[in-house]
């Protein structure tokens, strides 16, 4: 006689996959409040292979850089990030609040073979190679070699103390957006979809609600008639003790003649 299995099912849990400079904490902690039985897992994946990682299933969804296959994916859009040149505290650029891609005509510029932003015309000078990725180009500006223009998230992520950065406003952007496999819908990738839309737990968008139980109508509470007042005295309303009105009657007052 063969026993049946009971293997326990597996626990369920969310994977998210995020690209570097995209911070995920504020959601990841709204989840925890919300779904505090389903773990949620952080997975970290370069920019060029976050797709791939969604497309083998190694995460259920997750912030990428745009542009993303829209035959495949389903996408939100979320913000587009302010580009920056990441400079020596000591460069000449330092004076200006923000520089411009032809102001950086004469300079080394450093394109990682990582980039995430898309030139049409690449400003300033190339290097002689190209650094493998955006975290050897910083390395190679602090040592003075070039200059590099990223995304404000990604300067911030490998600040050093010896460099600073401008915005360079005429740069290409780079847009963050909450992906997923469209076929891959699910009631959990609903979730998470609601958290970073900012929906309220009672939000009947997403996974749908249950209905509310409709409640029988109440039923008009009637007045019961009070008890009438009975006449004193039996006597009827507006009658005076001998049947008639209430008022003296007419004819002489005071006291009868006697008669002889």
């Amino acid at each position: 006689m063969t026993g049946s299995d009971t293997s326990p099912s597996p626990t369920p849990s969310f994977r998210l996959a995020y690209v570097p400079g995209v911070t995920p904490t504020k959601w990841v902690r709204i989840w925890g409040e919300r779904l505090p039985d389903i773990p949620l897992h952080l997975v970290s994946a370069a920019a060029a292979e976050a797709p791939d990682v969604l497309r083998d299933g190694g995460a259920d969804a997750g912030f990428l850089r745009l542009p993303v296959d829209r035959t495949y994916f389903s996408a939100i859009p979320l913000y587009t990030e302010t580009t920056v040149v990441v400079v020596p505290k000591d460069h000449l650029v330092t004076a200006a609040d923000e520089v411009t891609t032809e102001e950086l005509a004469d300079e080394i510029v450093l394109h990682p073979l990582d980039e995430v932003l898309d030139w049409e015309h690449r400003p300033g000078r190339p290097a002689k190679e190209r650094p493998a990725t955006t975290a050897d180009a910083v390395e190679l500006v602090a040592a003075g070699i070039g200059v590099l223009v990223v995304p404000q998230s990604l300067a911030r992520l490998h600040h050093r103390r010896d460099l600073t950065y401008r915005p360079v406003p005429d740069a290409p952007v780079s847009q963050v957006a909450l992906a997923w496999p469209e076929e891959r819908t699910t009631d959990m990738v609903e979730d998470f979809i609601g958290i970073v839309r900012g929906r309220t737990v009672n939000s009947t968008r997403g996974r749908k609600a249950p209905e509310p139980q409709q409640q029988p109508p109440r039923k008009k509470r009637q007045e019961k008639p009070g008890p009438r007042r009975k006449p004193a005295s039996g006597r009827q309303p507006g009658k005076g003790p001998r049947g008639g009105s209430g008022g003296p009657r007419g004819g002489r007052s005071g006291k009868p003649r006697r008669r002889s």
